[in-house]
């Protein structure tokens, strides 16, 4: 079974897998874009990774072979995580957005605290997967003659 999930409608993204998703944004941020992006994978030209995660990105080699076109769609149109994991999100944040979030661990109160831009939010908000949250901060982008500032959030599971 394929690592990405396709597209069925116009509403649904590319899913990718929480893995893949830190692999992809490890890559953006050494600020390549998303054709030289798409062409590293396919070529292979990939780098080593030096960081704590210790990335393979010849993983994402064998992602795109297995879906050209939407590998291609979630690299320039965005994705979805399938399956998000509390240590997931931190990690994704740490890698997609360079900030450091803290870690509630307390039983029914699970949670990853962060102070986020409205951008950022946005960003995080959609790639989660089912079953999270973000709580707080500024859900709207302010106007462009205002200085961007960072909010407090929280990114919790739903509760019922």
């Amino acid at each position: 079974m394929s690592s990405l999930t396709e597209k069925t409608d116009k509403t649904e993204s590319i899913k990718l897998s929480q893995g893949d998703a830190l692999l992809v944004e490890s890559l953006r941020r050494r600020g390549w874009s998303d054709e030289e992006l798409l062409d590293r994978v396919q070529t292979g030209n990939l780098p080593v990774d030096g960081s704590k995660f210790e990335f393979d990105y010849h993983r994402l080699t064998e992602l795109q072979a297995e879906g050209p076109q939407a590998f291609e769609q979630a690299v320039k149109a965005g994705y979805q995580i399938k399956f998000n994991t509390i240590r997931g999100i931190r990690s994704w944040i740490e890698v997609a957005l360079g900030k450091e979030a803290v870690l509630e661990l307390e039983e029914g109160r699970e949670a990853v605290e962060v102070e986020l831009t409205a951008a950022e939010r946005a960003r995080l908000t959609a790639v989660l997967s089912y079953g999270w949250q973000v709580v707080g901060g500024n859900a709207s982008n302010p106007s462009s003659d205002e200085p961007e500032t960072v909010s407090p959030v929280r990114i919790e599971p739903v509760r019922h």
